[in-house]
């Protein structure tokens, strides 16, 4: 509709884009090149992350860190985390750490060595997901404090989403009048 040449796309979602291409193909086959055949954009760099109880971080499975929440809210999440019963002062592998997998998608890479020597050292469980929540307290704070400016002013969140209508309706009236052309079912007026 848009004609989207590329999408960002997580790897769980390919096959949304491929039956995507397979349809713009064959609708061009028979009117002309009338649809782009998009690329999916899959950034390699960023993994799934782990939800709290190991799956893919989902909200329909309740296993999320929600981004945007108050301190209070994410110290909760992440004192949910599942670890295993491994106790403090015994070594703790970062391998196969789910708690370790969150800790290094937001830490710089001094931090994750330190977290690391940490584990291994046998911090307990406990401090681990403390340094973890202070991590991600400083890491989403700003987001969260541009967040709630944005939600306290709903006359601006209501202009950006009517203009942006606009402007996406506009373009679809014109691909849809074009679309409706090449197969012979006249304009929308």
């Amino acid at each position: 509709m848009f004609k989207a040449t590329h999408v960002p796309v997580g790897q769980d979602q390919v096959q949304h884009i491929e039956m995507t291409r397979d349809i713009a193909q064959r609708f061009n086959h028979h009117y002309g090149d009338i649809f782009a055949i998009p690329e999916g954009v899959i950034d390699k760099e960023s993994a799934v992350l782990p939800g709290l109880d190991g799956r893919k971080m989902s909200k329909s499975y309740g296993n999320i860190i929600p981004l945007f929440c108050d301190s209070k809210t994410l110290r909760k999440h992440v004192m949910k985390i599942k670890t295993n019963s491994l106790e403090p002062g015994e070594p703790k592998s970062s391998e196969d750490c789910l708690l370790f997998d969150i800790y290094k998608s937001f830490a710089s890479d001094s931090q994750i060595s330190s977290m690391q020597k940490d584990l291994e050292d046998g911090i307990s469980w406990g401090d681990a997901k403390n340094q973890l929540y202070e991590l991600l307290d400083e890491q989403l704070s700003s987001y969260r404090l541009r967040y709630d400016e944005l939600m306290s002013d709903s006359s601006y969140l209501d202009k950006v989403l009517r203009d942006g209508a606009e402007r996406a309706r506009e373009v679809a009236h014109t691909n849809l009048n074009e679309i409706k052309s090449v197969i012979g079912l006249g304009s929308l007026s």
